[in-house]
């Protein structure tokens, strides 16, 4: 999470934490009540004043909760990160787990092509920076605008209509309310009539085949490749024009490692005005699985007690050199090889010897764990390079 808490303040997104719970009105109203997150998946549960509540199954309902209730629709456009434990009821698989981490990225208050690029330009150098862009691939489609997407909904409705003896029950239901939901269905013989399906490509108005060719130009713009899915929709009213997909083939049938699109209707759903918004999320352990090797754990400059030294003084040592940034960890107890052995489990970078003699000297014995070479270090040197000397102290794969 350091390393996309990183790459999104490179573009100017700022961190929100919202609860863990939220009102469930504030999701089923968003997600709607024919979604299988809201019919199947939530965790609801009403407080002792009867009020329905929801542990929090996807971030950007609670962020567009949080920019209406807190007022922020008065200063736009407002660029959100987010990071924290989501929560849904399905079956635990392979990256999919009833707690789950994700992290998201709000564009909230721009309507340009640009916004929905520079957003699908923040996802993709984060997969750069973990070294996971090659193995996934950038799937694009757009949902036109309001008029262009009626149009296409009362085709699919008239084609579907005409094969209701082909289609699966689900796809029957979706078909009064939820037409395109029925264009991501798995069913075999399904997926043969949404191959003959409308297209939308056909439906776009002159305004909206301006922001989808706009949006292409610009990620060419910023050299990001992708591939037209015309199969990539999101089934709610609120999304319009651009819907994305960042897939892979190493993790089996859960391809989807991050995904996103624009959703210029939700805000204006939740009770504030109309703000045009892109936004995505990704989750942590399936992206966890696209990396070669976990992070490695933090390292830490390890204080090995010798004898039974001031105790005030080993206490301001510790402190002191926390302050100035040094990840600081103290042997408790054991004899010296017991904890010159818990040194090397804890994978130090180096260990400082403290005992009566190093205090009366004002010099310390440094051992660089790397190297195996011990050196004598005046109290000053230490306290004035502390940071520079144990560099690799803190450090991990993550950053």
């Amino acid at each position: 999470m350091s390393v996309a808490r990183h790459i999104a303040g490179l573009y100017g997104f700022d961190e929100w934490a919202t609860p863990i719970f939220e009102e469930t009105r504030v999701f089923s109203r968003s997600l709607g009540d024919t979604s299988d997150v809201v019919s199947k998946e939530m965790y609801s549960f009403n407080d002792r004043d009867g009020e329905s509540l929801t542990l929090r199954p996807e971030g950007t309902a609670a962020i567009c909760r949080a920019l209406v209730t807190n007022g922020l629709t008065q200063s736009l456009p407002q660029k959100v990160f987010y990071a924290g434990p989501m929560f849904r009821y399905e079956r635990p698989q392979k990256g999919r787990y009833r707690q789950f981490h994700q992290i998201g990225a709000e564009l909230l208050g721009a309507a340009e092509p640009l916004a929905d690029a520079e957003a699908i330009a923040l996802a993709h150098q984060l997969l750069t920076a973990l070294g996971v862009a090659d193995d996934v691939t950038l799937e694009l489609n757009t949902l036109g605008d309001t008029a262009s997407r009626d149009a296409w909904r009362a085709a699919l409705v008239a084609y579907f209509s005409g094969h209701k003896d082909k289609l699966s029950e689900d796809s029957l239901n979706r078909l009064e309310k939820n037409p395109l939901r029925i264009l991501d269905s798995k069913d075999a013989g399904d997926r043969v009539l949404v191959a003959d399906a409308p297209m939308m490509e056909d439906f776009l108005t002159p305004e909206a085949r301006a922001f989808w060719d706009g949006l292409r130009r610009t990620l060419d713009g910023f050299g990001i490749a992708y591939k037209v899915n015309p199969s990539i929709v999101r089934g709610l009213d609120y999304y319009n024009h651009t819907t994305f997909e960042f897939v892979t083939r190493r993790l089996g049938s859960q391809g989807t490692v991050l995904a996103g699109g624009r959703y210029d209707g939700l805000v204006q759903q939740m009770g504030g005005p109309e703000v045009p918004s892109i936004g995505w999320a990704a989750g942590v352990e399936r992206l966890a699985m696209l990396l070669e090797e976990a992070p490695a754990a933090p390292r830490s400059v390890v204080i090995v007690p010798v004898g039974s030294p001031d105790e005030g003084a080993l206490l301001s040592i510790l402190q002191t050199l926390r302050q100035q940034g040094v990840r600081v960890e103290i042997g408790y107890r054991g004899s010296l090889r017991k904890r010159m052995e818990r040194a090397g489990k804890q994978n130090a970078s180096h260990v400082l010897f403290l005992g009566d003699d190093e205090l009366a000297r004002g010099s310390f014995r440094v051992k660089n764990m790397g190297t195996g070479e011990e050196a004598e270090v005046s109290r000053d040197t230490l306290f004035s390079n502390a940071a520079s000397m144990f560099a690799k102290a803190g450090e991990s794969a993550a950053q």
